[in-house]
């Protein structure tokens, strides 16, 4: 595996460790098992849904865990009494799947539906945190709102 040394970048950049650190660990953490497998798709300019394909588990043996910029998914799966299989070919066995969430997104919903869980994300930037347009001197000041420049 090709692994890209960010050291020349971090030594010429400021305030960008965690980018830094964010993009040293996703690599790490794809370099493993990718088991459930998943989507991530783009369902308008504030909103996602990932999916992944978890058939075999009931909603009882997944873990949801939402924390500040970390969404963790569990699967546990209980122990295959004594059976005696010809051939194993379905995935039985737990995973932890970890995505690193942007500042402000939050977990909205979550359901479990034909063998595949579904997350939907919303970001939600507080109005304190939006981008507001600056003026120099004496002019007014603008407040951008729903993309319109108001004065202030």
């Amino acid at each position: 595996m090709n692994r890209f040394d960010f050291t020349p970048y971090r030594r010429t950049t400021v305030g960008f460790d965690r980018l830094f650190d964010l993009l040293e660990r996703q690599a790490r953490a794809n370099a493993g098992d990718n088991y459930p497998p998943f989507n991530i798709e783009r369902r308008g300019e504030d909103s996602y849904r990932i999916t992944l394909a978890v058939a075999g588990f009931k909603p009882e043996e997944l873990d949801i865990t939402a924390q500040q910029n970390l969404l963790v998914i569990k699967g546990s799966k209980a122990e295959l009494e004594d059976k005696n299989f010809l051939h194993v070919g379905i995935a039985n066995r737990g995973f932890e799947r970890r995505f690193e969430l942007a500042d402000f997104v939050r977990v909205e919903a979550a359901d479990l539906a034909d063998g595949l869980l579904t997350i939907d994300l919303l970001r939600e930037v507080p109005e304190a945190m939006k981008p507001k347009k600056v003026l120099i001197g004496g002019q007014k000041a603008l407040s951008v709102v729903d993309g319109e420049a108001n004065v202030a």
